[in-house]
């Protein structure tokens, strides 16, 4: 009976922390890819894109849900390609900018 209720509490705690298991290196290949395009390949951005380097995981996913549900409707290109983006993709790209300053 211990043994079931430790294996439980191990299998819930692997649920909720899958969220912070992004990987960063898999951001970066994705950010090369594209969003380095626009926001430089540091993530600074410029006068026409922001910067996004060092930006937080929860605004900088929270950003890019709101592209894809068009609560955020200034910008067409980056509906068209947040909407190309897994939750899992918008992770290790939140991880791999929240490494950037």
């Amino acid at each position: 009976m211990k043994r079931l209720a430790l294996m439980m509490m191990v299998a819930s705690g692997m649920a909720l922390a899958g969220p912070s298991l992004a990987d960063a290196a898999a951001g970066k290949a994705l950010a090369e890819g594209s969003c380095a395009d626009c926001h430089g390949e540091d993530g600074a951005g410029d006068a026409d894109y922001p910067a996004i380097a060092g930006m937080p995981v929860d605004k900088f996913t929270k950003a890019m849900q709101e592209f894809q549900d068009g609560t955020r409707k200034k910008s067409p290109k980056m509906i068209k390609e947040a909407k190309k983006l897994s939750a899992a993709q918008i992770a290790d790209l939140a991880a791999f900018y929240a490494t950037l300053k």
